[in-house]
């Protein structure tokens, strides 16, 4: 039996419709809102520590969050449609993108989602570890985004994986293409990305994060090259940076969980 013959096609669009109300582990309403565009409506979820860093220098330290804040993570991802990460983070940490306890696949179906999430594993080129965790649980579609910088011999490893391998962009992904063709091929109206560093910078300076989750932890890390939680080539200017608005905050236990939502544009004169 091949990897993907557990896997289930895309679902139809009634689907993966959401409700308009929830509650999450940390007590705060959770937003369910659709697009109003043909892309999704993109959140980004992140923890990070004090002084902004999602894992130590080395690498050596990614996961330092409390429960409450898994928690949090896995009602955000009861909400949406597809769970997106880059390689570096399935291929350093065990995880399957899945959405995790039974309660959590009843708050899906209950809000008219699929029981399951699809996966997403963004890298530019092809270099995804085959024996990462995400490819030992078939539970649903896992989904390659690449560029023509993969060689061949790796978008045809891939292919055994994955369910689908997407190349969109000669030598960077065009996430903009990307994501259309998600929403209008798998039916992904809210997609939900957990990082790393550069393909959460990828999404902002493309202007497609329309929320910004952040669990700011009680802890130091330090170190000029620790990974933040938007690292790649950033913005030049100040006046071209992506713009949020504090939506909520909520203190737990020693932790801090914040809701940015974007900036919407100034009125044109």
């Amino acid at each position: 039996m091949s990897p993907k013959s557990k896997v289930q096609s895309p679902k139809s669009s009634s689907a993966h419709r959401v409700g308009a109300t929830g509650q999450s582990t940390t007590g705060r309403t959770l937003d369910f809102r659709l697009p109003a565009s043909d892309l999704p409506f993109v959140l980004v979820n992140m923890a990070m520590t004090a002084d902004g860093k999602i894992a130590t220098a080395n690498r050596a330290v990614s996961s330092f969050g409390s429960a409450r804040d898994h928690e949090h993570l896995l009602a955000l991802r009861a909400t949406a449609d597809a769970v997106m990460c880059g390689a570096r983070t399935v291929n350093l940490n065990k995880i399957n993108l899945g959405p995790g306890a039974a309660k959590f696949r009843r708050a899906r179906l209950k809000r008219g989602l699929a029981e399951f999430n699809l996966r997403v594993v963004v890298s530019g080129s092809g270099s995804i570890n085959p024996s990462a965790e995400v490819f030992q649980h078939r539970f649903s579609p896992i989904i390659v985004l690449t560029t023509s910088r993969a060689s061949e011999s790796k978008l045809k490893k891939l292919r055994t994986l994955a369910d689908a391998v997407k190349v969109c962009g000669k030598k960077e992904i065009n996430f903009r293409r990307a994501l259309r063709w998600l929403q209008k091929k798998w039916k992904v109206n809210r997609l939900l990305c957990e990082g790393g560093g550069e393909l959460n910078d990828a999404l902002f300076r493309a202007g497609l994060v329309d929320e910004l989750h952040l669990t700011v932890c009680p802890r130091m890390f330090g170190g000029r090259s620790a990974p933040t939680i938007s690292d790649g080539s950033g913005f030049a200017q100040l006046a071209g940076a992506a713009a949020f608005e504090l939506k909520s905050s909520r203190r737990a236990g020693g932790e801090i969980f914040l809701t940015f939502q974007r900036k919407p544009p100034p009125p044109a004169r």
